[in-house]
């Protein structure tokens, strides 16, 4: 078929005509972007269940070297994206994604296996899943952005819940095939089985055709006061590396994001210095019941509050959640002996924590266009793996120095997530708002300009 019939279906038919039943309904393709996200959550959200095996098999390896696995696994989760982001957009997603899908494989298949000192636990976990998750991260992520310019908020919120709450379905049966088989055998299982579900979703996720929207739906022309604006410009990666909004959503995306990964990676760690690790909550043992719990809190954030972005705008939202999680963060300081409090307080330190990867994706493409989200969204991803260097081996080494206690690095976090609240609301809105209203106001320019020309013509 020739590019120009291609165009005309496009431009006639709708995208299930394009690409099928299946692959052409965009609700099909949110739903196995969300399973594949879901089975990339264990590289992040269970890395804490294996770290009391690790450092059994590794005894004479500091924690703070162990917990360097999860900083490692962040920043080639995170690094890479800007070029995987790339690459989805001008190769497709499926390719990517199969990429991707064997590296997760492979990641815990080798870490779980042949893995026998922490400089391979480091290339294995940290390198190849990293660079696997993040290469399915953000292809999902951009995906959802495409398919659903009418609902993005929740549309990214829902896939973002796949990452942050999908090891909610899964922590409980980690932990008992660890017990079972290992913290090495339930590793090279679960790489096996996640690696798969991964590869099979890979085979349906398109991204829409170019120029298409949802039926019925026509990009509007926001007005200021409205709660979403959204650009009309696609901006390439180039000219969004030159707007100083994408600078100040990277620093507040990286103060935003310290305190819940703190706790996603120490939090075996945490328990301890907090004196609660041997309690049980409910007959079930403290870590695994609030891992479970904070990432089921994790991805109803994502949902909630992106859906909440749609309507109350997305930098009123991130004012509002960035300053309740600054409080929250701040309180864990206080809860030592207390198992109950442990358990809810983490709850909540996700429930307002888990939003922010469903707020920035989406302001992404609100700001920059959505032909361009991958790598767009995928340099301002790379603020994660930022935090994550001081989140993990970082927080474990201060603590260490500190005597055990992440009390610091609580209150430092704390701290940021409170800057981050305020510039949303202070310095963000106002910037975007005004760029925004100018590239509206030109275009108005520009069509009244066209239409006098028109009409000159046609009396001449």
């Amino acid at each position: 078929m020739t590019t120009e019939n291609v165009t005309t279906i496009e431009r006639r038919d709708s995208a299930t005509e394009v690409y099928g039943r299946i692959a052409g309904n965009r609700w099909i393709q949110l739903v196995c972007g969300v399973i594949a996200m879901i089975v990339i959550s264990n590289y992040q959200y269970a890395f804490t269940l294996f770290t009391p095996g690790m450092r059994q098999t590794l005894p004479g390896v500091p924690y703070a070297k162990i917990a360097a696995i999860f900083s490692i696994f962040v920043l080639f989760e995170t690094w890479p994206m800007p070029l995987a982001g790339y690459f989805v957009d001008k190769l497709g997603i499926r390719k990517l994604m199969m990429f991707g899908s064997v590296c997760i494989l492979l990641g815990w298949l080798l870490g779980g296996t042949i893995a026998k000192s922490i400089l391979a636990l480091y290339i294995y976990y940290g390198v190849i899943a990293g660079t696997g998750a993040g290469i399915i991260y953000i292809s999902c992520v951009a995906n959802a952005v495409k398919w659903f310019p009418d609902r993005r908020g929740l549309a990214v919120g829902l896939t973002a819940a796949g990452f942050g709450g999908g090891a909610a379905l899964t922590i409980m049966p980690i932990a008992s095939t660890i017990h079972g088989m290992g913290w090495a055998g339930a590793m090279a299982v679960w790489g096996v089985a996640q690696g798969i579900v991964a590869f099979l979703a890979a085979l349906i996720l398109r991204h829409p055709p170019t120029g298409w929207t949802p039926a019925g739906w026509d990009k509007p022309v926001r007005k200021n006061h409205n709660a979403i604006v959204q650009s009309k410009e696609n901006y390439s990666w180039t000219q969004t590396l030159r707007r100083p909004e994408f600078y100040l959503l990277y620093t507040m995306f990286f103060f935003a994001c310290a305190g819940g990964l703190i706790a996603t990676g120490n939090l075996s760690q945490i328990a301890k210095t907090l004196a609660v690790s041997d309690a049980k909550v409910w007959g079930l043992a403290i870590v695994p019941l609030t891992a479970a719990l904070a990432s089921f809190f994790n991805a109803v954030s994502r949902i909630v509050w992106g859906w909440v972005s749609d309507r109350l705008g997305r930098e009123n939202t991130m004012f509002l959640t960035f300053g309740i999680e600054a409080i929250l963060v701040f309180l864990v300081t206080r809860i030592a002996g207390k198992p109950i409090a442990f358990v809810v307080l983490f709850s909540f330190v996700f429930l307002f924590w888990g939003e922010i990867y469903s707020l920035f994706s989406a302001t992404t493409g609100d700001v920059f266009g959505a032909k361009n989200a991958s790598v767009d969204y995928g340099m301002l991803y790379t603020a994660k793996g930022l935090a994550s260097v001081f989140a993990g081996f970082g927080a474990a080494a201060l603590a260490a120095y500190l005597g055990g206690s992440f009390a610091v690095a609580f209150y430092i976090s704390a701290v940021l997530c409170g800057i981050a609240s305020g510039f949303s609301l202070f310095i963000l809105k106002p910037l975007i708002r005004a760029r925004i209203a100018k590239e509206v106001s030109t275009e108005i320019g520009a069509t009244a300009q066209a239409k006098s020309a028109s009409a000159a013509g046609a009396l001449r």
